[in-house]
């Protein structure tokens, strides 16, 4: 199913990234991103949703410090927590400084702080 189109739609975002194979491969596993190769020869992704894409790109200085910050929805921070330690993430903010939402921050390979997000039950 095509994504959404819609006016004012989030709809791609671009990672900077210091080795474009490792940041694919780390979203891959955390996130399960579907990688791709777009026909220009870059390495593309689309989120699990099928709904935002986006890809990652060298030159430029990692989101660091959250400024903006991107959250990204997850089932389980607990679980996604422990697969960003496992595939070479950092946790930057640990699950309960949010409380009482269920959030955590994390630094990715390239040295992006983003954030999870778990609805409540």
């Amino acid at each position: 199913m095509p994504p959404t189109l819609a006016n004012g739609k989030i709809c791609y975002i671009e990672f900077p990234a210091t080795d474009i194979a490792r940041s694919a491969d780390f979203y891959k596993a955390v996130f399960g991103w579907q990688v791709r190769q777009r026909g220009n020869g870059g390495t593309a992704f689309d989120d699990s949703t099928g709904e935002v894409s986006g890809s990652w790109v060298l030159g430029r200085p990692p989101a660091a410090q959250p400024g903006l910050l991107v959250y990204v929805m997850v089932d389980s921070v607990a679980a996604t927590l422990d697969a960003i330690v496992a595939n070479g993430g950092q946790i930057v903010q640990p699950i309960g400084a949010d409380a009482p939402e269920i959030t955590a921050r994390f630094r990715d390979p390239a040295g992006n702080v983003l954030g999870l997000y778990q609805q409540p039950t």
